[in-house]
């Protein structure tokens, strides 16, 4: 369920719709590369033969989907971070925390885009490939991997300029729910949602 910091802010609401996509496509991803596992491993019983390369593109699946999903994770603030003495500062200390936790994420993600940048354009120039049986040109899945990691550069300054705004104009509510770590209450509160719409679809299925 998306915070009404980004659904009010017209920039961090179309961020987030494409977030969402990116975590579904790399959803299909994982499930795509499970599915090519599983038939490795039943072709490779029963009818003596494999793939020969189920390692290889779950191993990029992997790597693209983690990516792809950083994004849409961060703007639902399902990342992690350590919140023993955060809910017992006062609020515009905690504020503070909150923005710099941008920052400090931010800088990083740049520094990574930067060197993934790098690690692709060696794998470009140099037409490497992977040292297996398929040879796969290695750019394709680090360039897609890459993609992932520019998307949250871009989401990540995004928030970087929101949360600014938020943190000199003194709205410490908004930008809680912003980057703030999520309360108990939160959690709660959309683990009820979820309840609801799981009973609410067992209800239409039962009815149809």
């Amino acid at each position: 369920m998306n915070s009404s910091s980004t659904t009010t802010w017209a920039p961090l609401r179309y961020a987030t719709r494409l977030s969402q996509y990116a975590v579904w496509a790399a959803g299909g991803l994982i499930i795509a590369s499970v599915l090519l596992i599983c038939f490795d491993v039943f072709a490779r019983k029963f009818w003596g033969f494999n793939t020969g390369g189920a390692d290889e593109l779950s191993s990029f699946a992997f790597a693209i989907s983690t990516s792809w999903a950083l994004a849409f994770a961060t703007l639902q603030r399902a990342n992690v971070r350590v919140d023993v003495l955060y809910q017992l500062l006062p609020v515009k200390v905690a504020a503070f925390l909150d923005w710099l936790s941008v920052v400090a994420l931010g800088v990083f993600m740049v520094f990574l885009t930067w060197y993934a940048k790098d690690v692709f354009s060696a794998s470009w120039m140099q037409n490497s490939t992977a040292n297996s049986t398929m040879a796969t040109p290695l750019w394709i899945p680090q360039g897609l991997w890459l993609l992932g990691l520019v998307w949250m550069s871009i989401v990540m300054a995004l928030m970087l300029a929101r949360s600014s705004y938020l943190i000199v104009t003194g709205d410490l509510a908004t930008l809680q729910h912003l980057c703030g770590v999520r309360s108990a209450q939160e959690e709660a509160d959309e683990e009820a949602a979820n309840g609801e719409r799981l009973i609410q679809s067992e209800r239409e299925q039962v009815t149809a």
